[in-house]
């Protein structure tokens, strides 16, 4: 037992994971997987060696609208039978009596998760890196073919007017949470507000779309795509510049030198970010000609979102210790990457 692990009642999780999950055997261990600064993510193995994967809010008090483990839960769940490759999903317990939080719980799958150049050096060759950037994209492009009404997700949230909604959302966020007054996020936020792209099309959104949020098995695929709590409706493109802002090649300073400097894809070996654009344009016959516009917005989207973070730890919720000036840094660095883009783009 891991009695002594922050956001985990061993006891009361072992009985739920008795009474609920098919073939389980005490006792269970737990031990937390680092990494995550949102939801928190535990590894649970029992004594036959059976792993499992339990996720949770993050400690104390969270956003109204975030951290919704029931959300993420119904999101794998009705992806499992697509050709979307997501961890298989074995139960959700609402019950805060057993963990002080509801939870769900999913099947682990093996396989590196390429956080950074040194998990890909460790793991492919060069010839296997540009096979997985190449089915990264084809994930992608799968996903949004996906029918949001058809896997029962059409009610996920509303499909029209993504981007106004998001940026409604996060400017909420950031005002919320803020540690400080940053101008420049004001400043980005006032020029995505004014040029808004016309959006085509609804498809389920993935909203944190990138190598390091996936598993790789050893035969150069994605083996499952994770972290879907930002998950909605909405453009599609929104996802591919998302993944474009973290797709960087080997010597390039990236837009946000403290931010995407981690990018898997300075191991070398990758595809070019212009090769896996017409990639998804050619799978999904959609115009990425203006994708300019949705970096930006993701750029600006992260800041925001990194600055929640901070705020959580700052107020100790986060189950671990943090460098609060590096986060500080990364906001900076994502809230200039982002004006960059909007001047650029006109």
């Amino acid at each position: 037992m891991t009695e002594s692990l922050k956001g985990i009642r061993a006891e009361a999780v072992t009985d739920w994971f008795v009474a609920n999950l098919d073939v389980v055997e005490p006792p269970l261990s737990f031990r937390l997987i680092p990494g995550g600064h949102s939801n928190l993510t535990y590894r649970v193995e029992d004594a036959a060696g059976r792993r499992f994967v339990l996720r949770r809010p993050p400690l104390g008090a969270v956003l109204a609208t975030a951290h919704d483990m029931g959300r993420e839960h119904k999101i794998i769940a009705a992806l499992g039978p697509t050709d979307v490759p997501v961890p298989p999903a074995l139960g959700l317990c609402r019950d805060e009596s057993v963990n002080d939080a509801p939870f769900y719980v999913m099947t682990f799958v093996d396989g590196p998760v390429l956080a950074g150049a040194d998990e890909v050096r460790k793991n492919f060759d060069e010839a296997q890196r540009r096979e997985i950037g190449l089915d990264l994209v084809d994930v992608l492009a799968r996903l949004h073919a996906v029918d949001p009404d058809a896997v029962g997700l059409g009610d996920l949230g509303r499909k029209e007017a993504y981007v106004a909604r998001q940026l409604r959302r996060w400017h909420k966020q950031w005002e919320s949470s803020k540690t400080r007054e940053l101008a420049t996020m004001d400043e980005v936020h006032q020029a995505l507000q004014s040029n808004i792209p016309e959006q085509i099309g609804a498809t389920v959104v993935h909203g944190d779309y990138r190598l390091g949020n996936t598993i790789t098995n050893a035969d150069a695929r994605i083996a499952a795509v994770l972290d879907w709590e930002l998950c909605t409706l909405g453009d599609p493109l929104a996802d591919v510049g998302y993944m474009i802002n973290h797709w960087l090649t080997p010597g390039e300073v990236g837009p946000t030198s403290r931010g995407a400097t981690s990018s898997p894809s300075l191991a070398g070996g990758f595809p070019a970010r212009e090769e896996l654009l017409e990639r998804y344009s050619a799978a999904t016959g959609r115009d990425v000609t203006n994708i300019h516009y949705y970096c930006a917005f993701q750029f600006w989207r992260s800041a925001a979102i990194v600055e929640g973070v901070l705020a959580r730890y700052l107020k100790g919720v986060m189950g671990g210790e943090a460098d609060t000036d590096a986060f500080r840094k990364q906001v900076d660095g994502l809230a200039e990457a982002a004006l960059r883009l909007v001047h650029e783009g006109g």
